[in-house]
């Protein structure tokens, strides 16, 4: 059996690694079966190609994933197109965080075969089983699929226990030499950057979030620190982007992890996601010493109402006094703010304005994003029960038409008054941004030409 794995384009110069058809490509060679890598993303090919290659070179299954999305949505769409419009067309399986929640649309709107629901490892062997045997679908859990005219969505997939049985992502079938210069906080034109998983899930349950999985299940510390180092020797990647939903879940396991990082002298430098209850100065000097360099915090709100809303389980005060930690430990923090939720308005927007230039290092451009229902999260469910949104179509296509543009307004504001606040928040922190750059910049120049600076490469943006 051949089977195809379509990384789509989206429009990044370096793309991110995209890990889960990673592991879905390491799980089905586990299985012998041949399977091969098409990176739109990479060579930016025309949707058309696909159809081409798919004309000359015959597969029994292609598959594509993508997460929840206006552009992600719009771009399926396409690679949907190119794929049915083919000779040879294969059996198409869609996957990923934008398709599991609702699963009936998008085999329909994609005139798909098979939709994966969460995670794939597993569901994908028994379809591919079942594809070669002309064995029925209909017992195979976590899978949609169409069946004649009618869409049957079977019975959810329980989660793998142990996510350390799982093979390493098959890195040897992508251009890792590609993906490996990806830029992140703090990197230096001689890093060597690529993602990896140190967990799945998250415990937490804020309102805007559409992961469907329950839980949190970490990867044990030999099993991640086996990974770094194969892509160390064989890749020479010095910087990690831990790609987890929060790598932080809990102080006993982040103290762990750094400890065994230290203790195996993996040398490397590395950034995560991180929760600012968490965020205490004895973990995060630790974090420091293991190669810590910038924890990206998911804040959302400078409003403890707002916050209680979102069901964020945080206050104002652990943001404040996690922030000012992590600057006392050396490390450089990354804010996530977004506005719209239930109970905002200009006067909370206000606050994370404030907050954000206050506190803003300028290791990134930082803006504030209306929030997003997606669909699988507990606010796209409060959007349609208030008769906001009708369903998922309605969502995209109607509604979602950019991440930086409203979707659905929650607030007492007019969608006009929503986005004129949002320009002028935004101008503020796009200003203060450029200005810090500037004067950055300027100080090069005075290191240069006062204190005869030989060091100097020239006045370069990367």
């Amino acid at each position: 059996m051949r089977f195809l794995l379509v990384v789509y384009d989206n429009d990044s110069y370096i793309s991110w690694f995209p890990q889960g058809l990673a592991y879905i490509a390491a799980v089905l060679l586990k299985k012998g079966i041949y399977v091969e890598i098409y990176n739109q993303d990479m060579h930016h090919f025309p949707d058309e190609y696909l159809t081409e290659f798919l004309n000359i070179n015959k597969f029994d299954v292609v598959g594509v994933s993508v997460i929840a999305g206006y552009y992600q949505y719009a771009k399926l769409i396409k690679i949907s197109e190119a794929i049915n419009k083919s000779k040879n067309r294969p059996l198409y399986i869609i996957g990923g965080h934008g398709p599991s929640p609702e699963p009936e649309f998008f085999i329909k709107k994609n005139n798909a075969d098979i939709v994966v629901i969460g995670e794939g490892e597993l569901t994908v062997v028994e379809v591919v089983d079942a594809v070669a045997n002309h064995k029925t679908l209909k017992n195979i859990k976590g899978i949609a699929y169409r069946d004649d005219n009618k869409v049957i969505i079977n019975e959810r997939r329980p989660l793998i226990e142990d996510i350390n049985k799982i093979p390493f992502p098959a890195y040897d079938l992508f251009p890792v030499s590609y993906y490996r210069l990806l830029r992140m906080p703090h990197t230096t034109n001689k890093d060597f950057v690529m993602p990896v998983l140190s967990g799945r899930g998250c415990k937490f349950k804020c309102n805007f979030c559409y992961r469907m999985d329950k839980g949190f299940r970490p990867r044990i510390s030999e099993n991640i620190i086996e990974e770094i180092q194969f892509l160390k020797l064989n890749y020479g990647v010095n910087y990690i982007a831990f790609s987890d939903e929060l790598l932080m879940s809990s102080l006993d396991r982040t103290e762990i992890l750094c400890k065994s990082f230290i203790k195996s002298k993996l040398n490397i430098k590395w950034s995560c996601n991180g929760r600012l209850n968490y965020a205490k100065p004895e973990l995060l000097q630790l974090m420091k010493e293991a190669g810590c360099v910038f924890i990206n915090y998911g804040i959302e709100a400078m409003d403890d109402k707002v916050l209680k809303n979102m069901n964020k389980i945080l206050t104002t005060n652990q943001i404040i006094k996690g922030i000012n930690a992590t600057f006392n430990s050396g490390i450089s923090p990354g804010f996530n703010i977004i506005f719209g939720n239930i109970g905002d308005n200009k006067e909370t927007l206000k606050k994370g304005v404030d907050f954000l230039l206050k506190y803003d290092d300028g290791a990134q451009m930082r803006t504030i994003r209306p929030v997003t229902p997606y669909p699988g999260s507990p606010l796209y469910y409060y959007a349609i029960e208030k008769g906001l949104l009708k369903d998922c179509e309605d969502f995209y296509e109607n509604k979602h038409k950019n991440s930086d543009l409203l979707a659905i307004n929650f607030t007492d504001m007019s969608d006009e008054e929503f986005h004129k606040a949002l320009l002028e928040a935004n101008k503020k922190l796009i200003q203060n941004y450029f200005n810090k750059k500037k004067y950055d910049v300027i100080n090069q120049a005075k290191k240069l030409y006062l204190e005869n600076d030989t060091k100097f490469r020239g006045f370069r943006q990367t």
